[in-house]
């Protein structure tokens, strides 16, 4: 999906990458920090492919994002907790095939937690996919609700673009609770 930017506000380009080992969300916003709109987003999809030709496939896609956008700086959801050691391995190492597209591409990277993510596009740290996926849609002006990935990719951007100007210190804070000035 692609929606055009207005060339004569300036914006911070963002890439908000939500990683997966099968499906990795990814969107470009165009941000002043206030107001936000959708350059492009969606899906990659690895498939059933061996797991270093995934890595690969992650890695090239990301790295032409950044080519074809040029975005100015990289967001990527963490990984917090993962009950299946296994998964989490594999969606470490898609987390590291990803950053070092980002890196590789001459972007800044920031990290944010699922909660951080959600507390700053829904409001709460426990928010539902659903409204996480509504929250997006209403923020951005968007035709359609996305899908889960891409939904979750357009709010680590916007997480990333509410805390511009924030001091990295305070703006990894996952609640209130968790800031420290």
């Amino acid at each position: 999906m692609i929606a055009m930017a207005d060339p004569r506000t300036p914006r911070h380009r963002i890439l908000g990458i939500d990683p997966g080992s099968r499906n990795t969300g990814f969107a470009v916003i165009d941000s002043d920090g206030h107001h936000s709109i959708r350059v492009a987003s969606g899906c990659i999809r690895v498939g059933e492919h061996p797991w270093p030709e995934r890595l690969g496939l992650i890695f090239d896609q990301v790295a032409a994002i950044v080519a074809a956008h040029q975005p100015h700086e990289m967001a990527v959801e963490q990984l917090i907790f993962a009950r299946d050691p296994t998964a989490a391995l594999k969606l470490g190492q898609a987390r590291g095939a990803i950053l070092c597209a980002g890196l590789k591409g001459g972007l800044i990277v920031h990290e944010y937690s699922p909660k951080s993510v959600k507390l700053a596009v829904v409001g709460t740290g426990g928010a539902e996919k659903s409204q996480v996926q509504h929250m997006v849609r209403v923020l951005l002006a968007l035709p359609e609700t996305p899908s889960e990935d891409e939904a979750d990719a357009l709010a680590i951007a916007l997480c990333h673009a509410h805390s511009m100007g924030i001091p990295a210190r305070k703006r990894a804070a996952a609640s209130w609770r968790d800031w420290r000035p």
